[in-house]
């Protein structure tokens, strides 16, 4: 499900929360919908899943995943490993960089240890809410590759989810068609195609999010009774 008037535009947002709040309105029909929960992928999912939240009225929590990064090029990855250990690597691109096992391993002990930090500073030692039979809208900024996303999928599929949604304001098609398979819907406002794409150009106003950003987020929800809401705790 796209907005079709967004295709292949660029600086359609004004940030994150608009791209969140354009997203509710699509979504409109989960709100105050029991077994509903909104997850977001750090760091940027955050502010768009806040406002998704917000405006549906339904309980936030996060889905920590971490892109494997190219050890000379930290901006680009070669897959993705999530909180629970799930790893998706992408097979093709490894191979055309010439990445040994010990980059690779070394790569994935580095993400291993980020996760860590994340869980305990953003979720401390609370439990994830059972997921079984529920549906998960799961939101990040934007898909670039699509592996991080597709990643986290395969996660939540273990927790035995009812129904799985993406829901990201931007992304190329190769992405959507990539994880298509793999949900029950995916709603995207901006679909571009061509041979370059980049998140931050859906944006007017873009910046890398730091650990303050996503506590500032996180606290507000946690004020307005969004996150870690008695009903999440297993």
């Amino acid at each position: 499900m796209e907005e079709f008037t967004l295709r292949n535009r660029i600086h359609v947002f004004e940030d994150r929360l608009h791209g969140g709040e354009l997203l509710a309105n699509i979504l409109e029909k989960y709100q105050y919908k029991k077994n509903t929960y909104v997850l977001a992928i750090p760091a940027g999912g955050v502010p768009v899943a806040y406002m998704i939240s917000k405006r549906l009225d339904l309980p936030l929590d996060l889905l920590i995943t971490r892109k494997l990064h190219i050890p000379w090029n930290k901006e680009a990855g070669f897959g993705a490993i999530s909180w629970d250990g799930t790893t998706l690597f992408n097979e093709p691109l490894v191979a055309s960089l010439g990445l040994t096992r010990e980059d690779i391993a070394r790569c994935v002990a580095e993400e291993k240890k980020a996760i860590k930090r994340r869980m305990k500073t953003f979720r401390g030692n609370r439990a994830y809410p059972s997921l079984e039979n529920k549906t998960a809208i799961i939101v990040d900024d934007g898909l670039a590759s699509g592996f991080s996303m597709l990643t986290t999928i395969k996660a939540i599929k273990k927790r035995k989810v009812k129904e799985k949604v993406v829901a990201v304001p931007t992304a190329p098609i190769s992405a959507i068609e990539r994880i298509k398979p793999f949900v029950d819907k995916i709603v995207c406002l901006n679909i571009r195609s061509g041979p370059i794409f980049a998140v931050a150009d859906a944006y007017k106003v873009w910046y890398d999010l730091e650990d303050e950003d996503i506590r500032d987020v996180l606290q507000l929800a946690r004020k307005e009774g969004l996150y870690q809401r008695a009903e999440q705790l297993s």
